[in-house]
């Protein structure tokens, strides 16, 4: 049975505020390179850190690069780990698939689950000690559904906001499946499905809202995507939509979830406006000894990004999980 944590409304860190970091710059001790998948497709790769402590991989979300985690990478490698983040085929510095550069597209989420195999294999192979695997919205989907299909077990697992489902409101859910899979028949499956206008800061505002309570860390992803055009992206693309709705209720039906035997930790916010929370708490009841803890109001999408109470409550969560189930 899964273990469900209360939600939270108010919390003290434990965590002291570190030291500052310029989130604005790549540690000076990293390494930023490609690596190849087997038809030749080069994903943009970054590794930090010692790991004396273990191996973790952290998976960013749709529309993420490297660059929007780079904090908590440094954190993570303060603590001993060989941390290494890549970006998504398709989005941040791996290149794009259709011939809009701002518009975030797949032809099938399959591919990326054979990116992140294959990928995860090479990472394994690079060093010894315990191996964690970190996901982000997207990427916490990608990661239940390549473990939930078989993917070789890591020490631990951990997903953040994990996109189980979408937030389709004020849209029923079979209507918005019903439009994107239309929209596709009709030769708009590489179009971006929607806008996203950031000229005025009444738009800024909203968007950041959706993401994060904290405006600081809204402006440094503004600020990288301004300072590195190719690393922008924009909207999702018809089938990017059509697909993500398709995999989550192939995964949500399926019988794979009760297979998954790895040590979860899930995190999700209640007020979350990208992806539901009702699924994630359904998909986590399956999940056999899945840890769930839920947010309050006072947490948004980005929960890693948030202002630092709840993210470095967050932080304290996930240490002493891996801390429990992956030691030393």
């Amino acid at each position: 049975m899964a273990y469900q944590t209360v939600t939270m409304r108010r919390m003290d860190s434990p965590y002291p505020v570190p030291a500052v970091f310029d989130r604005r710059a790549w540690p000076m001790d990293g390494r930023l390179d490609y690596w190849t998948a087997a038809d030749g497709w080069r994903l943009r790769r970054y590794r930090l850190g010692s790991g004396r402590r273990g191996r973790l991989l952290l998976l960013g979300g749709r529309g993420d690069m490297i660059e929007k985690y780079l904090e908590v990478v440094h954190h993570w490698a303060e603590r001993g780990w060989a941390v290494t983040s890549f970006d998504w085929r398709g989005q941040g510095g791996s290149g794009r698939t259709t011939g809009d550069p701002l518009c975030g597209h797949i032809d099938d989420f399959a591919q990326w689950i054979d990116d992140l195999n294959a990928f995860a294999t090479d990472w394994r192979a690079e060093g010894d000690g315990p191996a964690a695997i970190v996901g982000h919205s997207m990427g916490g989907h990608l990661l239940l559904r390549a473990l939930a299909e078989g993917m070789a077990r890591p020490d631990a697992a951990v997903t953040v906001a994990p996109m189980m489902g979408l937030h389709t409101a004020p849209l029923p859910l079979w209507l918005a499946g019903g439009i994107a899979r239309a929209m596709c028949a009709v030769g708009f499956a590489e179009r971006q499905a929607w806008t996203q206008q950031e000229e005025s800061e009444r738009q800024r505002r909203m968007r950041q809202k959706r993401l994060t309570h904290d405006p600081d860390r809204y402006a440094d992803e503004l600020w990288w995507r301004d300072h590195g055009r190719d690393i922008a992206l924009g909207p999702p693309s018809w089938n990017w939509v059509s697909q993500a709705l398709q995999s989550t209720r192939a995964l949500a039906q399926g019988e794979g979830l009760a297979g998954i035997d790895v040590p979860l930790l899930i995190l999700a916010a209640q007020a979350d406006r990208l992806v539901s929370t009702p699924a994630i708490r359904r998909i986590a009841r399956r999940i056999p000894g899945a840890r769930l803890h839920v947010y309050g109001k006072e947490a948004a999408h980005e929960i890693l990004r948030e202002l630092d109470p709840v993210r470095l409550d967050a932080l304290r969560r996930i240490d002493g999980f891996l801390d429990e189930v992956a030691p030393r």
